[in-house]
């Protein structure tokens, strides 16, 4: 944990020349403003100004004050802007203009459903996986779809022209507190995967972010595009990010997932192309679950006391995601909700008569609408950014 004086004290012993101040749209997307040293007590005291109106799912122009407020915990250095001086970043909470918690900030959301699971004695645990590709650029740095190789599921060099790239990334990603469990590549051509470790869902839902970015960051210096869509090549693997769950107790948990998720698909999966990867390949498309089988919604791992949900993919906000998932789950527990049986099938491209997932944005985007569920967790305004993308 880092308190404020951890920050002034790093600042002057690490000789910082800028901080970033990062923070987050309704759809994940991470926006930020870089403040010079001296500017960073204010900071921490009052807020720094942004203009909410100009941020997807905030506020009306007439109601646009904002502030950050960097939170201390977050601090972490950028390992490939030390050339002239560091710079550093910091999540921030956001404020209204009468100094209250600002709702639509679904960082903010994440916490308050950690305290409602902490109030209810449900421990929890997150992490993530995250799958995607490379993709070379054009003659004007343009991305474009020629994959960096034609490997297969964790193949090694000289087929694999990814590791370089992967271990860069996991560099990155631990000198600045994050750290990966595992890298290899994955069955597309140019597909990669990088697995993260458990950590308390706050945690968890930064280094998503962090992740994400240091990704981009890394690729576009390395002359690569990465890209975390869905589906970007019609006939080769989707990009999932699968999300699993520790908890206690897992089956009313589960069960509350299961009973939510048909809601919850449109924050999971928030594009048209998400619904191109569902029931693909080894992707889900019907409201079940099994133990070591990778062709359910969800799957318990061999050996292991807990949940993997299959369908989230790489355009999910992971803060919101976490926050929806553990509200569905801590419902199945309030009601003590009994897990359907499981079914030991496998289920790729076989037409079954079990419920299935939102077959698109469209129908996604319906279910959730007509939720009550869904309007009492999720604020009105990042709703209806949702439902009008």
């Amino acid at each position: 944990m880092y308190s404020e004086q951890d920050v002034f004290d790093f600042i002057e012993e690490e000789d910082v020349r800028f901080i970033r101040l990062s923070y987050f749209d309704v759809f994940g997307h991470q926006k930020n403003v870089s403040i010079q040293p001296s500017v960073m007590e204010r900071a921490f005291k009052e807020g720094i100004l942004i203009d909410g109106s100009a941020i997807a799912g905030f506020e009306p122009i007439e109601k646009s004050d904002l502030f950050l407020r960097p939170d201390p915990n977050t601090l972490a250095i950028l390992p490939w802007r030390s050339f002239d001086g560091s710079v550093i970043r910091l999540y921030c909470d956001i404020y209204d203009a009468d100094g209250n918690l600002y709702q639509n900030n679904t960082r903010y959301l994440l916490k308050q459903v950690i305290d409602e699971a902490r109030h209810l004695q449900v421990p929890i645990q997150i992490r993530s996986e995250f799958e995607f590709y490379l993709f070379q650029l054009d003659e004007n740095g343009e991305p474009t779809k020629k994959p960096l190789d034609h490997a297969g599921y964790m193949d090694i060099a000289p087929e694999d022209m990814g590791e370089d790239i992967r271990r860069q990334i996991c560099g990155y990603l631990s000198e600045m507190g994050v750290e990966p469990m595992a890298s290899h590549h994955e069955e597309g051509p140019g597909q990669n995967e990088i697995d993260f470790q458990f950590n308390e869902p706050l945690a968890s839902a930064d280094s998503c972010a962090t992740f994400r970015w240091v990704v981009k960051a890394t690729a576009q210096s390395m002359g690569l595009y990465a890209d975390f869509s869905p589906k970007p090549i019609p006939d080769a693997p989707g990009s999932g990010t699968h999300i699993h769950i520790q908890v206690d107790p897992l089956e009313p948990f589960l069960a509350g997932i299961l009973d939510h998720i048909r809601e919850l698909t449109l924050f999971l999966n928030p594009t048209a192309a998400s619904y191109d990867r569902l029931g693909e390949h080894k992707a889900p498309k019907y409201v079940t679950w099994d133990y070591a089988n990778r062709s359910q919604l969800v799957r318990i791992p061999a050996g292991s006391r807990q949940i993997e949900l299959r369908s989230p993919d790489g355009y999910a906000n992971s803060y919101l995601a976490y926050t929806l998932l553990i509200y569905a789950g801590l419902d199945g527990v309030r009601r003590g909700l009994e897990l359907m049986p499981n079914c030991d099938e496998n289920l790729c491209g076989r037409l079954m008569t079990c419920e299935e997932l939102p077959a698109s944005f469209k129908a996604a985007k319906e279910i959730a609408a007509k939720s009550e569920w869904i309007r009492h967790y999720v604020p009105a305004g990042i709703l209806e950014a949702y439902l009008e993308r």
